[in-house]
């Protein structure tokens, strides 16, 4: 996935100004894509030069703001990506190469990272499934189409979490309570 497909995505269910969309990116899918703000107003910039999006001015509250939406070719480029094929990515994380590194060194204290790891993971699961109970009430069983795919993305985020978590909580025990000591 890149930033400016997830950009193209927001727009297309919602047009937006640069503040709204980085709003609604922090609440949707930035849970499966980040980006800061400058990146996604960078991005803005790109994409419209490319003639994928159009902005115009609109008076608000806060004075003039651009307005985005989506062109038809910006349709056309999403629909394009959305039908390519790509594999999946490799596991990139940083604390499963500090576990290996422990245990490499034997003298590394990792439990309590793991632990704090532990909490993140959770909050994250928590937020989804807060996510799920007020936008997905019928536990996705919405008559529209896109509600349930929607939705479903959303069951992949909490599927994640749970499957890390089961995978930590498994792992916690098996990490040494004394490393050895050297030096």
């Amino acid at each position: 996935m890149s930033l400016p497909h997830a950009i193209l995505t927001s727009l297309l269910e919602k047009p937006a100004s640069g503040a709204e969309l980085a709003r609604r990116f922090e609440k949707s899918l930035g849970y499966f894509w980040s980006a800061t703000h400058q990146q996604i107003y960078r991005e803005l910039a790109r994409l419209e030069e490319a003639g994928l999006i159009e902005s115009s001015d609109r008076e608000s509250t806060r004075g003039r703001q651009r307005h985005y939406s989506i062109r038809g070719s910006g349709r056309a480029e999403l629909e394009q990506w959305s039908r390519a094929q790509e594999d999946p990515r490799p596991v990139r994380d940083a604390l499963l190469v500090r576990l290996r590194a422990a245990a490499a060194l034997g003298t590394v204290e990792v439990a309590e990272e793991l632990r704090r790891h532990i909490g993140l993971h959770q909050g994250q699961l928590d937020t989804y499934l807060a996510i799920e109970h007020s936008d997905f009430p019928d536990g996705g069983s919405a008559e529209h189409p896109s509600a349930r795919l929607q939705h479903a993305v959303l069951a992949a985020g909490i599927g994640y979490e749970r499957a890390w978590l089961a995978w930590a909580r498994d792992t916690l025990p098996t990490l040494p309570r004394d490393p050895v000591r050297t030096g």
